[in-house]
């Protein structure tokens, strides 16, 4: 399995962050075919109890290098991508690993 993991740094506006995420991304995101499985997680805290490294994560999990390419690949692919810049103020870093 290919996992593409997307790290969100803390936003500027966390409750401007959390609107447009919950309202528009996600559903955008949603548009794109060909993963197995998605998770979306939101930090609480570092082990230590400090504040995370992340505010939030979204792991996509595909069969292959190229059913990866594929979806980022996509209209939909494309779409979400080029989104990201609409509102993850903290920075976003998009990580490709084999599980």
């Amino acid at each position: 399995m290919i996992k593409l993991t997307v790290l969100y740094g803390h936003p500027t506006d966390i409750a401007a962050f959390e609107e447009y995420y919950a309202n528009t991304h996600l559903p955008l995101a949603a548009t794109m075919k060909g993963f197995e499985k998605v998770e979306y997680t939101k930090f609480i805290s570092a082990t230590d109890g400090s504040q995370a490294a992340y505010y939030r994560m979204a792991e996509f999990w595909f069969t292959s290098p190229e059913a990866l390419q594929a979806t980022m690949g996509s209209a939909e692919g494309q779409a979400a991508a080029a989104d990201l810049g609409n509102f993850a103020t903290g920075g976003v870093k998009l990580l490709v690993g084999a599980v």
